[in-house]
């Protein structure tokens, strides 16, 4: 079965992200926000590190509860700083605790993060091929920036996009693909 060229077919974990997650619609918060820190994780690293840490980090990070994780202090920062089983990157910990908090005023002011994703999407997925950014990821960058988050650049918006459904960017030959959905 073929799939798309970046999916490492050894990594049975890299498989099954391929096959039953990447791509497929998941609007719903605690997803959109376990995935956004994530993405963020991954700035100047492969997903396939981040995807392997992922049950690191879930238990490190609450279960990326948005809530609990928007109060983490500076034990907890150093808690996470010496957990060699995650990515110890200062800045990202750092960013993804303001993320939290951003993350949460977005859903107060909105509803739902989903619902201020769509006043960029209008509620409608789309198909992409070979792009790495857009004028859509780089729109919600640069509001998610002037919200005060970070570590969501452009590119990283537009994997983050891709990973949560709203673009399909399966590609041409992988088993997947589709020009509609």
């Amino acid at each position: 079965m073929q799939r798309c060229h970046w999916c490492n077919l050894a990594n049975p974990l890299y498989i099954s992200y391929h096959d039953q997650e990447w791509g497929v619609p998941n609007l719903q918060d605690d997803y959109l926000f376990e995935m956004l820190i994530l993405e963020s994780f991954q700035a100047g690293l492969s997903w396939e590190t981040v995807l392997n840490k992922r049950a690191a980090f879930r238990q490190a990070y609450d279960q990326f509860d948005v809530a609990k994780v928007a109060q983490y202090g500076e034990g907890k920062i150093q808690e996470l700083l010496t957990n060699e089983k995650i990515i110890r990157h200062q800045a990202k910990i750092r960013a993804s605790i303001q993320n939290a908090q951003v993350f949460q005023s977005i859903q107060v002011a909105y509803g739902s993060f989903y619902t201020y994703l769509c006043q960029f999407t209008q509620g409608k997925r789309r198909v992409e091929l070979g792009r790495t950014t857009s004028p859509l990821s780089a729109a919600i960058s640069k509001d998610l920036k002037q919200k005060g988050m970070s570590f969501v650049g452009p590119t990283i918006i537009y994997s983050y996009l891709q990973a949560c459904g709203i673009i399909y960017s399966h590609e041409r030959g992988c088993f997947l693909y589709r020009t509609e959905i």
